[in-house]
């Protein structure tokens, strides 16, 4: 009787500890923003496609415009058919969103999924969304009473993270990017690759050590260009991450984000066919141009701009200005064909491109001076590689409201677990002598 009870408390032991490790998996972390108030803001998300996917498919996977994807990641919008490119397995893509206040906390909630034969909330969650939500939010955004039964063509609601910050980082414009963690991510890392640092980092995710986990979702601030234009124009507001573009004004306008100052600048697009005038009031330039005249006093810079798009009508809007030194050619974001393959960069996200600031009269954007009255038109779109970085800025303050959580919970099991393993260990080598 004896050997038969210790038998059994050595059976009843090793039965609990099976279920404290199959009973409490790691929960991965993401950074939620309160809110109190209907307003929204333009966000992005970090995706990695699970597999080859038509530019149409991905758009339709997160319900956005083709023509947004592809202008948010840098990509010639002039291939032919380039909605129809189909982009491949593995590719890292920063998806543009719209960010509302749900609940009290920030989320995008215009995302539907209709389910296929073969799928489950695991893989909704884990691959065809790449770890932007995960199983247990969706079963509670749709109400699921039983998780393992899912009927074909169910229309789901797919919560996604984001965040708006009062789009800006220490008081400068700023997206932010909801980055899920990949195994070999450190925090360094994904700060350097941002070209921000560590400490911005754990400020905006409210982090008490560098410490990040497998799935934890990041919210990384993205230098933007912000708009000026009157808040009747119906693109007031328009914000667009570095290394970026954006087409407005009904395709008529391309509105570009560096890659050498956070200005926004506007030219006519290549998909304007019918648009309206965009030449300058009592002036002949047009959309874009620049004139350049040195004098004794410094150089008189002429610009026309773009201010907004107002009942059907593009504002332009002539500015003067007097400036220590005529500025170089202005240099539009570098653009890159449809991805065919996925280099190491793309796999591990790509940055906008870098700002470079003049720290001399050999920098680039201060050589070969205009000449006098030269007028300068917009430059063409080349298509090449994405250089890939984004600029310092000064991380004295972090930003309020940042709460670090966890989807659906804010302890790490883990520890825990392993006390309770200990504990157990010590109440079966006594019963076992």
């Amino acid at each position: 009787m004896p050997n038969q009870n210790t038998s059994l408390h050595c059976t009843f032991l090793l039965l609990i500890l099976h279920v404290l490790l199959n009973a409490a998996p790691m929960r991965c972390k993401s950074t939620i923003e309160p809110c109190s108030n209907n307003g929204s803001c333009n966000a992005l998300l970090g995706y990695t496609l699970y597999t080859d996917l038509k530019v149409s498919e991905v758009a339709s996977l997160f319900q956005i415009d083709p023509m947004a994807l592809l202008t948010a990641n840098a990509i010639d919008i002039s291939y032919p058919d380039v909605e129809h490119h189909i982009l491949p397995s593995k590719l890292f893509l920063k998806v543009p969103i719209t960010c509302s206040c749900v609940d009290g906390i920030r989320k995008s909630v215009s995302t539907h999924y209709r389910t296929r034969p073969s799928d489950n909330l695991s893989s909704i969650a884990n691959s065809i969304y790449g770890g932007l939500v995960s199983p247990d939010q969706l079963r509670e955004a749709n109400s699921i009473a039983d998780p393992s039964v899912l009927d074909v063509g169910q229309n789901l609601l797919v919560p996604l993270p984001c965040t708006c910050f009062n789009e800006s980082d220490n008081s400068l414009p700023s997206i932010y990017l909801s980055y899920v963690v990949q195994p070999i991510d450190t925090l360094a890392a994904i700060a350097a690759r941002y070209f921000t640092t560590l400490t911005d980092l754990m400020n905006v995710n409210d982090m008490g050590t560098t410490t990040i986990s497998d799935g934890d979702i990041l919210a990384v601030p993205i230098p933007a260009c912000a708009s000026k234009f009157p808040n009747y124009a119906s693109d007031f507001g328009l914000l667009v991450p570095n290394g970026s573009y954006t087409i407005a004004a009904g395709h008529c306008v391309q509105c570009s984000c560096g890659p050498r100052d956070l200005n926004l600048y506007c030219v006519p697009s290549s998909l304007a066919v019918s648009c309206s005038s965009m030449q300058c009031k009592s002036s002949n330039l047009m959309l874009g141009n620049v004139t350049v005249h040195q004098s004794s006093s410094g150089c008189k810079v002429t610009s026309c701009n773009y201010d907004g798009f107002v009942s059907d009508t593009i504002i332009t809007t002539l500015s003067l200005s007097l400036q220590p030194r005529c500025p170089g050619s202005q240099h539009l974001p570098p653009l890159i064909p449809p991805p065919t393959s996925v280099t190491k960069e793309s796999v591990f996200a790509i940055a906008p491109s870098p700002l470079l600031l003049p720290s001399s009269s050999s920098s680039p954007l201060l050589s070969s001076l205009p000449s006098e009255g030269t007028v300068r038109t917009a430059p063409e779109s080349s298509v090449m590689p994405a250089t890939g970085s984004f600029p310092r800025f000064s991380h004295t303050n972090g930003p309020d409201s940042r709460i670090a959580s966890a989807a659906p919970s804010l302890v790490n099991p883990l520890p825990l677990m392993f006390t309770f393993m200990l504990l157990l260990i010590k109440l079966m080598i006594p019963v076992a002598l």
